[in-house]
């Protein structure tokens, strides 16, 4: 897709990139973010049911999210059960802490409640940990094995304030099923 196209599909000249990016997903970049979101799952699916490396998988799975969204970073931090914290994992984006701990910050609610954070205004969270100052909203969504203890977060930003739709949590969350469902199968040998 040239940049002669860039106005035929409502395409803005920063989505050219994603869409090339995102060119071997079965997704189709013209639809809302949600929806390409939604198209995600089943190809995400097929791809890591091939693949027993949880590393590649997690890497593939902040891949497609970030090509298919262009937001400001997507990836994963992993519990790491003898520092009991978490350590940064496989991401898309600058260059991010290494370290997150309990009781400070969005992804650290997110593992201790075992629930989806959204925030709008990462300003108005008590105790942000800002590893990106571009960072303006966020939503991080726990990942859980088998026995349903969560092992990792999928920690999402957006360099745009109140950027998270409900449908885009929603199909975020059927995505971060996808990769609980398939933890268990995996292997983390490096």
């Amino acid at each position: 897709m040239g940049l002669e196209r860039l106005g035929e599909c409502g395409w803005q000249r920063g989505e050219v990139y994603f869409w090339a990016v995102a060119h071997d997903l079965p997704i189709d970049m013209t639809l809302p973010r949600a929806l390409r979101l939604q198209q995600l799952v089943q190809p995400l699916e097929a791809l890591m049911e091939g693949e027993r490396s949880g590393w590649a998988n997690l890497a593939n799975a902040a891949a497609a999210v970030f090509s298919a969204t262009g937001w400001h970073w997507v990836g994963f931090y992993v519990v790491d059960q003898a520092e009991d914290n978490l350590v940064l994992g496989p991401f898309q984006g600058p260059v991010a802490c290494t370290r997150l701990f309990r009781g400070k910050g969005v992804c650290a609610a997110a593992w201790e409640r075992n629930q989806t954070q959204v925030v709008p205004n990462v300003h108005d969270f008590p105790g942000h940990v800002a590893c990106s100052s571009a960072s303006l909203s966020e939503v991080v969504l726990p990942v859980s094995n088998a026995a349903g203890e969560v092992v990792a977060v999928w920690d999402i930003d957006s360099a745009e304030a109140d950027d998270f739709t409900a449908a885009d949590v929603e199909a975020l969350e059927g995505l971060t099923a996808v990769v609980s469902k398939m933890w268990n199968a995996w292997t983390w040998a490096r």
